[in-house]
């Protein structure tokens, strides 16, 4: 299964693990150890990089295949079309562009606005975006767990 991780919770899931919650060290779990790829291009792939945990993570992972890399070309179009039609509640249109190019399911994000807009059937579906949150609580939710062993959830293009 595929996820994209919002930079708003990336040091939740990539920084030191004695400063991280609960859900986010789950969820590096499963990326590390559980079959979850984490999808990465165009802005978000700027904005991710600017972290030095991140970076540290990325080299391991990008040799063991745990990250998809999506042409940046085709999300930024993605996003600039998004932009273009003004269909958006958050100012991430680069995350959803990202979506749609890898087809990746899975948001991890506390953005209210990216939630709704990642919800939204007519901007991500065929599944529909889901969202891994730690916005209520930072421990490790029941339905967090459901959506980790979702398979469902990413569609990779060929």
């Amino acid at each position: 299964m595929c996820a994209i991780v919002d930079v708003n919770v990336a040091h939740e899931v990539f920084g030191d693990w004695s400063q991280t919650n609960e859900a986010g060290r789950r969820f590096r779990d499963w990326l590390d150890t559980r079959g979850g790829k984490l999808v990465l291009g165009g802005k978000l792939r700027r904005e991710l990089r600017g972290s030095g945990n991140f970076n540290r993570w990325a080299a391991q992972a990008i040799q063991a295949g745990i990250v998809q890399s999506v042409d940046d070309d085709a999300v930024n179009e993605a996003a600039r079309e998004l932009e273009s039609r003004n269909v958006l509640r958050s100012d991430d249109p680069h995350i959803i562009g990202l979506a749609r190019v890898s087809r990746a399911r899975l948001l991890y994000s506390n953005d209210q606005l990216l939630q709704e807009d990642f919800n939204d059937h007519r901007l991500v579906s065929n599944p529909r975006g889901k969202v891994f949150s730690t916005r209520r609580t930072s421990t490790f939710t029941d339905n967090q767990r459901k959506l980790l062993a979702n398979k469902n959830l990413c569609r990779m293009p060929r």
